[in-house]
């Protein structure tokens, strides 16, 4: 409790004014404080008459503890400290993937790249439910796949991963690192920026190490020192001007360097999932240490205490209703046990009116129930009229003249299926209100409903059986159309054909058109 405290104590000073309040009314209350001044002290013992019980509970003793509870709520008391609303607890991470060319070396089974999308699987398995973002980048940076807990996705873009999709060759760790904080500068949740790669260039050192953002840094280096050859096809490496096969080695020097001068965790590779343990750690202690800096809210703990403020105000809730009998009335249904029914129906009767019980129960779809509540009769007659029983709805309604429930009669009249009744309901309520536009509207239907006499003419039945005089049909016409539908759903099934492509190649044009826009 050492960090118990209140938000708002200056509310505490309402503490001064119940006990200021408490002692004046016990001092209006001091029969001998009144006389000691006009009756010598030696009769007005014998004069007073003391009450014989000072425990009773008075209204005072409500008002001052009602005072007492509510400016200790108001004040706010606090011990610990909670995280804003919809913050997560998991931290989003985004990845960015080195493919540049030497990622395709062999140095580690089976190559660079193929580790590095093993790890990202064995983060999305560890991180179940977290949200993840891929980005891609060696001379050119871009985003494969924003924020999202779909892993299923994030697995299939990962995997189509490969050097040959970027436009631009080389490596620019510096231009990865702009790409994903722009990725993610909407992002309220404090991240984490994972680094996949074979080697950090120096060009790239004072940008990681001038960043300032709301994310961390984590670099995992992909490789050995010994290196490898670059595997450029199935059975083919990659060559120098002088046909020597090229060995890549990873850049531990570099990486050692990166972590002393910018003080970014790095770690290579490993067999095991001791790397990824590692990476999480990471990013949950930087996600700890950047909410710590925020400064989370005190939770206000005040609000616990509305519930004895609530019973305490009950007991004034009702006219007539006083202290001494009300709280010995409690006091016997809690100790008496009674039915849960009758005692819910004493509290109904004794804390709301007949129309407020109509309203709870037409509010729970119960309209049966309140109907036999509500006191007002217009509501008893909605109720009646919800309950499907529109001949009581009609006498309810009708027990008040004016322009809502003429037309609630109409309603009631045409629901039952006497549309000249409605009909005459609805002029009714017309006269009383001119411009009504749904009385009109419903005026409108309600005589197309009331049936017609028929005439003598009309009212001999035709024989159904009776042929036509002549039948065609347009054969040409409906050829023309069944073509036309044909024709076009065979054009849209050619069309999603003609389109459908990998991840790869989507990934491939996307990434051409971005490093074209951002050459431009």
């Amino acid at each position: 409790m050492a960090d118990f405290h209140f938000l708002r104590p200056e509310w505490l000073l309402a503490l001064a004014a119940a006990a200021a309040l408490a002692w004046i009314v016990s001092r209006r209350e001091d029969v001998r404080a009144r006389w000691r001044g006009t009756i010598a002290a030696h009769l007005l013992d014998h004069l007073v008459v003391d009450r014989r019980s000072r425990l009773r509970l008075r209204p005072l003793h409500l008002t001052v503890a009602l005072i007492a509870v509510g400016a200790i709520a108001a004040a706010g008391p606090t011990w610990e400290r909670e995280q804003p609303p919809f913050v997560e607890d998991r931290a989003p991470l985004a990845i960015a993937i080195d493919l540049s060319r030497t990622m395709d070396a062999t140095d580690v089974a089976p190559t660079r790249l193929e580790r590095a999308k093993l790890k990202v699987r064995d983060l999305l398995e560890l991180r179940k439910g977290a949200r993840t973002a891929i980005f891609a980048y060696a001379g050119s940076a871009h985003m494969v796949l924003p924020l999202t807990d779909d892993e299923g996705l994030i697995r299939t873009y990962v995997d189509s991963l490969a050097t040959g999709l970027m436009p631009v060759p080389g490596k620019d760790t510096a231009k990865a690192l702009q790409a994903v904080e722009a990725g993610l500068a909407r992002e309220q949740t404090p991240g984490t920026i994972l680094f996949l790669t074979d080697g950090v260039e120096a060009g790239a050192f004072d940008a990681l190490k001038g960043y300032k953002g709301n994310n961390g840094i984590v670099v995992l280096g992909i490789g050995t020192a010994k290196g490898g050859p670059v595997r450029t096809g199935k059975a083919s490496f990659l060559a120098d001007a002088s046909g020597r096969r090229v060995f890549s080695r990873l850049d531990v020097e570099g990486l050692k360097k990166l972590k002393d001068e910018a003080g970014i965790p790095v770690a290579t590779v490993t067999l095991d999932d001791a790397d990824v343990q590692w990476i999480e750690r990471h990013i949950q202690s930087h996600l700890q240490q950047r909410q710590l800096e925020q400064k989370l809210r005190w939770k206000d703990t005040g609000w616990w205490l509305v519930i004895p403020l609530a019973l305490l105000g009950a007991l004034w809730f009702r006219r007539g209703w006083t202290i001494r009998w009300a709280s010995g009335l409690l006091l016997a249904l809690g100790l008496g046990q009674p039915d849960p029914a009758h005692a819910q129906n004493f509290i109904e009767r004794a804390f709301f009116t007949p129309d407020q019980l109509g309203r709870m129960a037409y509010e729970r779809g119960d309209y049966a129930t309140a109907a036999g509540r509500f006191a007002d009769p217009m509501w008893r007659g909605v109720a009646l009229y919800r309950a499907g029983r529109y001949d009581e709805a009609v006498e309810a309604f009708a027990q008040v003249d004016s322009a809502q429930s003429w037309f609630d009669q109409g309603n009631a009249h045409a629901k039952a299926g006497r549309f000249a009744a409605a009909v005459a309901s609805y002029q009714e309520a017309l006269e009383r209100r001119p411009d009504w536009p749904e009385a009109k509207a419903n005026l409108a239907i309600v005589r197309k409903l009331v049936p017609k006499p028929k005439k003598d003419d009309e009212q001999e039945a035709q024989d159904p059986n009776e042929k036509p005089d002549q039948v065609k049909f347009d054969d040409k016409g409906k050829k023309g159309k069944q073509g036309e539908v044909e024709l076009a759903r065979q054009s849209a099934e050619m069309w999603m054909r003609n389109i459908q492509t990998t991840p790869a190649e989507l990934l491939a044009r996307k990434f051409a058109i971005e490093a074209q826009r951002g050459q431009r």
